[in-house]
């Protein structure tokens, strides 16, 4: 009786694990790489969206307040002063000023605001206790959006020609402007205006 022929069982040689260990430190490199991009991408774009977020929340706001604006002047400890009051360049002041209406869902009541571009690169809401400024009464200033290096307003008159400033003068004192011209600089080198009516 004749015993089978013993058949070596051949395994990889040292160079077919060298090979394959390469191909596979190379597979895992890329990958690390293509996941790192993918986080990056993730990060920028999370970033963006948070960003573009905060400018939408500002202009909304704003869009919602200018609309509400009173053509009432107030009284303040210093006299009377116009129901919107615009000064160009204003540093220590608020940009803008202007009396403003209880929201149609009653959850606040009519108050005097303003707009500034803080030394924090910080567009500022101010807004005092109520419509006529008692003496002593001091706004409460609530940054509402952030990294804005320009902050610039325009005003729509009759002649439908912009203004800087406004009133244009003392009769004009209870009247609003028919449109409102919002131009901001972010930052990031975004520039963005936009125009809001104001139905007076």
């Amino acid at each position: 009786m004749k015993t089978p022929a013993y058949t070596p069982v051949r395994g990889f040689t040292l160079i077919e694990l060298l090979t394959a260990l390469l191909i596979l430190s190379a597979l895992a490199l890329m990958s690390y790489r293509g996941l790192g991009a993918v986080l990056d991408a993730r990060d920028h774009v999370s970033k963006e969206t948070d960003k573009w977020r905060r400018v939408a929340a500002f202009v909304a706001r704003f869009e919602r307040d200018v609309k509400l604006a009173s053509p009432r002047p107030i009284r303040s400890a210093s006299g009377t002063a116009p129901a919107w009051r615009g000064i160009p360049g204003a540093t220590t002041a608020p940009l803008v000023e202007f009396s403003r209406f209880a929201s149609v869902e009653g959850l606040d009541t009519a108050r005097r605001l303003g707009y500034r571009l803080n030394e924090q690169q910080e567009i500022e809401l101010w807004v005092w206790p109520g419509l006529d400024i008692p003496p002593g009464a001091e706004p409460a200033r609530y940054p509402v959006l952030a990294n804005v290096v320009t902050f610039e307003l325009q005003y729509l008159n009759l002649n439908l020609a912009w203004r800087d400033d406004w009133p244009a003068s003392a009769a004009a004192d209870a009247t609003l402007p028919q449109a409102v011209r919002l131009r901001f600089v972010l930052a990031s080198g975004e520039e963005i205006t936009r125009v809001f009516g104001l139905g007076s």
